[in-house]
This record gives C-alpha cells, structure tokens and sequence, in this order.
C-alpha cells in the first residue's frame, strides 16, 4: 500500500548557519535514493523540515515495496561459454551459480550479437524489495554525504562513539502509521520525537501516522517544523509590529534567526537616544551580526531608537525578554560610540603613515605603497577625463585610511562608510569624503555605480591598479577560485565605462595603470591578459542584459578599445538585424571577410580602386553603390547614429548580391583580381564600422 513516509532525527542543537543546508540535503538524499530504488510515484510530493533540534523529511505515495523489475543479465560471450563441441563450459556453470540461477540450461539462455561476437543473455523479472531493505542504505548513505561543516564525536549511553554533527537522541521513520525497523548511529527507529524545549511539557510524544506530523508537532510540541513557514511568519510579524516604520530585513539575517528558533515570536525593544548620534551604519551592524537583531527606520531611512528581536519563547507577560535584550545590546552600542569619538581625535591624514605598516602583498609592497599608487592612477584618470585632479588624489590618498581606525578594526564591513563620516569630520571636500565608501562601488551585482566624478575616478583607479598589480604577480583567475576578486573588479570598471559613458579607451587606462609599477623591477606588464579578461566580463554582462551571443560578439569580435558606446552599438545591430536584407548582407560580409583573409598579401599590394579596371556591369554598379552611400554612412557613424549607418548599409543588397552572382573576383589577370579586393576591402570596412556583421550570418 501507498502511503507517506516520514523520517526524523532529533538531535542537540544544530549550527544555525548550517541548518538549511543540511535539512535540504537531507530530504533530497532521501527521496532521490528511494527515487532511484523505484519506491516513488510521479506524483509522491517531498516535504523539508528542519529545526534547530532535527531534521525531517515526509514524502508521499510511497511503496511498501518497490515494483518488480525485468533485467536482462550479460552471462558470458558464446567463445567462452561453450566448448569447440559446443558443450557449456565450467566458466559458465559458475558464472549461472553466481548470478543465482544454477540449474538453468544452454535452451533457457538467449543469444545475441553483443558487439563484434555473440554472447549469452538472460532475462528475469526481480521481485521488489520490502520499504526497510530499501530505505536502510539510503538512510546511511544521506547520513555519510550530508554536508557537516564540522563533524562531533560523541558517546552513546551504550558507551559506543559515533559521530554527527551535534548528538542524535532519536530516530523516528513511519510509512503511514506503521514504523519502518531501521537502525542509525547506534538508535532503533521508533514513533516519538520531542516538542520544544520549554513550550512543550518536556516529554517525548508519539507520532500515530506520518501524515498528522507537522500538525501534531504544533499543537503538542509547540515547533513550527518547516523552516519556510516559520521564515515567513518571522517576516509577517517583524512587518505586524514595525507599523508604519520599516524594517530591515537582510535575508541572511532572516535565515539565520529562522535557524535558531523552532516557535518564533517577535517583541520590540528600545535602546536611549543619545545613541542616535553615532553613524547609524554602526549601530545596524552591531544589532544585526552580534545580536541578530532587527533594525527599524523611518519612512526617510533614518535609524530608530526601537527594534524588533525574534524569540523562541511565547509569553504573555515578556517584559523579563525585553530588558534582557535591552540590557545584552546597551553595551556593544556603548562600544560603538566609544570607537566612533575615539576616531574622531585623529584625523585621517594623520593614519597616513601607520599604513607602512600593513602589508598589500609581499610582492607588491604595503598599503601604504598601494596607496600612492592608487593616488598617482586616480590623478591620471581624472585629467583625462577633465575631472578635478586634485580631488581625486585626494580622494585615493585618504581612501584606505579607515582601515587603521578602531571603527573598522571591530566592523571590517564598515570600510568605506566610515571613511567617509570621519572624512567629513576632519572639514575634507563632499566629493574626497564621499570617495571613501564610493571607491569600493560596484562591490557586487546590481549595486550603486559611484555617483561623484571624484569617487569615479578612484574606484576605476583601486579596481585598474588590483586587476594589473595581482595580474602581474602570476595570481590571476583559475577556474572557479580568484582570492583578489578580480572578475568583480573587471565587471566594475567595465560597468562604469559602459553605464557611465566614460571616453576612455582600455589601452589608455591599462598603459596608465603598468605605469604606476614602474619602478617594480620585477613587474611584468599583463596589458594584453587583462584586456582579453575585461573584455570577456564585458561579453557576459551583456548577455545577461538581453543581447544575444552573436549580437554581442558582432560588437565585441573587433576588440573595441572604447566602450562606452558598446549599448548603442548592439542597440542598432538588433534594429539592422531585423531588416529583411541583414541575412543577406552578414552572409556577403562573411565571405568578404574569408576572401580578404587568404589574400592579405594581395590586398597589400592592390593599393586604391581603379575604376579604369572595372569590367562587369555588377562590380560597376556595386563601386557607384559604393561611392553613392559612403559619404551618408560617415556621416551618421560620426554622429553616432549606428542604426541610421547600418541601415544605409542596407541600400546595397542587390548590387552585392549582384557582384558575388557575376563577378569573378579571383581573376587570372593580378590587376584585374587586386582591383576587386580593393573594392571588396573597401565596402568591408564600411560594413564594420559599427559591428562585425558576418557574426550574424547563420
């Protein structure tokens, strides 16, 4: 009979951070190991339950035994099961005794080509195995594979040692209301767990039938047991009591407090006001990593003096919760208001020199060698650009200065925000404070682009000066590891180039950032490496903005030096490519390009076009196309109109097609044959000026 089928182990307390994980791994183990048993339906549905004191699976339409199976068994190949007399050999006697089936005869098998030779078959049908045989190894092989992040030894009252992740007090496995006999790290399957530890009445209750489990478990046990539903009512009642104030709710953070509970409540706590005066960023962190707790703003993102905490106690009277929470945060937000005045009795400037004293790579010197490096880029890239030079040494001078502070020494989070609030203290420029926390933009997918032309010019700086400083000491990507995150810094500086619209050409920046390493002797200068990777983050983050691959490569195949006009350009490729002549003009474009390419001697030589040598009506006709539309195509591309350049384009379908149909253009005659690649030459660098087109040809 179908039934469902549950699975329990009710341990000590699990470690939070690990809890999703391992309740995940858990349900999947055992349902993909029964899965592949054949114990499942197509419609048996898997529930994931885990708490911080179990882990639980219940599945439905589960078989109390598995279905039978037809298998068609290999014996042996006919050379060796039979004699030259054709008579069965002692191999083959043996191989039927092992495979379980003694006293059958030559008749019974079956022969068939198996490859080059013939081989002996033979096909039964297995009979299905009882729920416990199949559930008994798959039980222990989910148990060996689960993902502990650190295994515990611990004694059994039996004086036997196993080994977990935290110890394990019960088994519980049910196939309706039936228990299943199996056995686990030294316990024997039965039909009760625990409720919560103080909610409940503290003794163990019985599970009837695996279908009543999580209800029974809240209503006796006092455990919500999915971890889902226990997340979203953490999120309704933080939501329920934050009222018009909003509540910051990292999904981390959520995840982590959902760890740590089984019976979630939330209550509002409140801390003096006079903490207010201390970067609220500072107060939010200590709240949310020390304390788990859950800040509230006001409708202008401004920091309350209330909070929410999630507690695994319901109470009616929980003012004895309230003040203990209040009395366990007063303190470490004491600590955050001493760093910050202590911080502010020195000024950043005046941490300069202690950054001798930090080491940015043996190889590459301190921080504060890094530093004025990064000062000397910052210059460079903000003359370029017209910026206010001294801004932006400025900025980059004083950028890693809050690493020294007591702030960021007890919150490395907080590197950057800091900077900038101590910046301000010290009566530093808006854009220099502010290019503190900015030059570390974009930190991660989807984040913030710096919004000052100082901190702009810093962040393209720190990131230029990591990508070729690491780069050059042989420690870029490989595979999945990249310690120095140089993919994030090539996908940042490729982000604001392109979103920004900056005028910079690759070349430019690089040769700028090799140069700040000059006096390294040892520096090798991995210009052409750095660019090929920058380029290929560029490639990714379009495809990842909607374009296609051959869009993306149509733009990028030439190895753009600038851009900054990259969007544009794959903005008119998509409009060219849906013309009715695109396919037709990429295919053209494809072949021109093989041609050019197997005569580039030829090519050298051939000089301009003669129309003197112009024989055929087609490659007269294509030269006037030719002559008729360059000056339009120039004209639109030195305005930047990349669709109104490929669409003028478009006006030489037919005289192209023309050409390829009638014209020879390898000729016998050298001056006849260089002519055309002339003329082909030319109206192939007309054609790419805005995208290489073949790449859309199918």
């Amino acid at each position: 009979m179908n039934q469902t089928l549950l699975v329990e182990l009710q341990t000590e307390e699990l470690p939070p951070k690990a809890l999703a994980k391992l309740g995940a791994a858990f349900a999947a183990g055992i349902a993909n190991g029964l899965k592949a048993r054949d114990f499942l339906n197509a419609d048996s549905v898997v529930a994931t339950y885990a708490t911080p004191r179990r882990l639980a699976v219940s599945i439905t339409n589960v078989r109390a035994t598995s279905a039978d199976k037809t298998i068609r068994e290999k014996v042996l190949p006919l050379s060796v099961a039979l004699d030259k007399d054709g008579n069965p050999t002692a191999p083959l006697a043996k191989k039927l005794a092992a495979l379980g089936f003694p006293d059958l005869k030559v008749s019974d098998l079956e022969r068939a080509q198996d490859g080059k030779a013939e081989s002996f078959f033979y096909t039964y049908t297995a009979p299905g195995s009882v729920l416990a045989d199949g559930l008994q190894p798959v039980l222990e092989e989910t148990v060996a594979k689960l993902p502990i992040p650190k295994v515990m030894s611990y004694q059994r009252p039996d004086g036997a040692t196993v080994q977990f992740v935290r110890p394990v007090h019960s088994l519980l496995a049910l196939h309706g209301d039936t228990i299943v006999p199996l056995s686990l790290l030294g316990l024997t399957a039965g039909r009760s767990t625990l409720g919560h530890r103080f909610l409940s009445n503290g003794h163990p209750f019985d599970i009837p039938h695996a279908d009543v489990y999580n209800e029974l478990l809240k209503v006796f046990g006092k455990v919500v047991a999915s971890a889902s539903e226990r997340k979203e009512s953490i999120r309704s009642q933080l939501l329920a009591k934050a009222g018009a104030d909003q509540v910051l709710m990292p999904e981390a953070l959520l995840d982590e407090v959902t760890a740590l509970v089984e019976w979630p409540v939330v209550y509002e706590c409140r801390f003096e006001d006079a903490f207010l005066a201390v970067p609220q960023e500072c107060l939010i962190l200590t709240m949310q990593t020390n304390q788990k707790y859950f800040a509230l703003t006001d409708s202008n993102g401004k920091l309350r003096s209330r909070f929410l905490i999630v507690s695994n106690l319901a109470t009616d009277d929980p003012s004895a919760i309230i003040d203990g929470n209040e009395r366990v945060v007063r303190p470490r937000l004491s600590d955050a208001k001493f760093f910050f005045e202590q911080d502010k009795k020195k000024s950043l400037e005046s941490r300069l020199p202690l950054l001798a004293n930090v080491v940015y790579h043996n190889k590459l010197g301190t921080q504060a060698e890094r530093t004025q490096r990064v000062t000397r880029l910052a210059g460079a890239i903000a003359r370029r650009l017209g910026y206010d030079m001294l801004l932006a040494e400025r900025g980059a001078q004083l950028a890693k200065a809050d690493l020294l502070t007591d702030m960021v020494g007890e919150f490395p989070e907080l590197q950057g925000i800091m900077g900038t609030y101590y910046a301000r203290n010290d009566g530093e420029h808006e854009e220099v404070a502010l290019a503190a926390s900015e030059h570390y933009q974009p930190r991660f997918s989807g984040d913030a682009l710096p919004s000052t032309n100082t901190g702009l010019a810093v962040a393209l700086a720190d990131k230029l000066e990591t990508l070729v400083g690491i780069w050059s000491i042989g420690l870029q990507p490989t595979g999945e590891k990249d310690p120095f995150a140089l993919r994030r810094h090539a996908l940042g500086v490729m982000r604001m180039l392109v979103e920004k619209r900056l005028p910079l050409a690759l070349s430019d920046l690089l040769q700028d950032a090799a140069g700040v390493f000059a006096t390294m002797p040892t520096f090798k200068d991995p210009t052409a490496e750095v660019t090929a990777f920058m380029l290929d983050r560029l490639r990714g983050l379009l495809r990842d903005r909607g374009f296609a691959p051959n869009e993306v490569e149509a733009v990028l195949a030439q190895n753009p030096d600038r851009v900054d006009d990259v969007v544009q350009r794959l903005e008119a490729v998509q409009a060219f490519a849906a013309l009715p002549e695109s396919a037709s003009l990429a295919a053209a474009n494809k072949r021109i390009s093989n041609i050019l390419k197997k005569n580039e001697e030829a090519l050298a030589q051939a000089g301009s076009v003669d129309p003197a040598l112009l024989q055929d009506a087609a490659e007269k006709a294509l030269y006037a196309s030719v002559q008729r539309v360059q000056p339009a195509v120039d004209a639109a591309f030195e305005r930047g109109d990349f669709a109104g350049t490929l669409k003028t384009l478009a006006q030489l379908r037919d005289d192209v097609d023309a050409f390829f149909n009638d014209v020879m253009v390898m000729a016998d005659d050298v001056a006849l044959r260089n002519n055309r690649l002339a003329l082909l030459s030319i109206l192939h660098r007309m054609m790419n000026r805005v995208a290489d087109i073949s790449k859309l040809a199918a």
